[in-house]
């Protein structure tokens, strides 16, 4: 069964591309550097410099959707306690039992 991408794996799937494609500029403009200066070093600089700018702009984005999607399951986590406290009392009290017993096993 094939599950559909979320926005969130598109969004790392999308990052993670985009670091690749800056370490491999980084790679290319310290070649460059190396074996010659003047106008490619700085057409490769300013390249690395726009993929610096573009992966910067993908990290806040992907923070501002985590800081979104974090906020929202705290607010609806809280509202479903304050509806059903007992079990969500319960829930807990089972997840807690559950980890000692792991934790006493070692």
């Amino acid at each position: 069964m094939e599950s559909t991408p979320t926005p969130e794996l598109t969004a790392r799937e999308d990052l993670v591309a985009n670091l690749k494609h800056l370490v491999g500029d980084t790679e290319q403009l310290l070649k460059r550097a190396s074996h010659s200066a003047g106008q490619d070093y700085d057409s490769a600089l300013q390249g690395a410099a726009q993929q610096l700018r573009r992966a910067k702009a993908e990290f806040l984005r992907i923070e501002e959707d985590a800081i979104f999607h974090a906020k929202h399951a705290a607010h609806v986590t809280d509202r479903a306690v304050h509806e059903h406290p007992y079990a969500a009392m319960g829930v807990a009290a089972g997840i807690g039992f559950l980890l000692g017993l792991l934790i006493s096993r070692r």
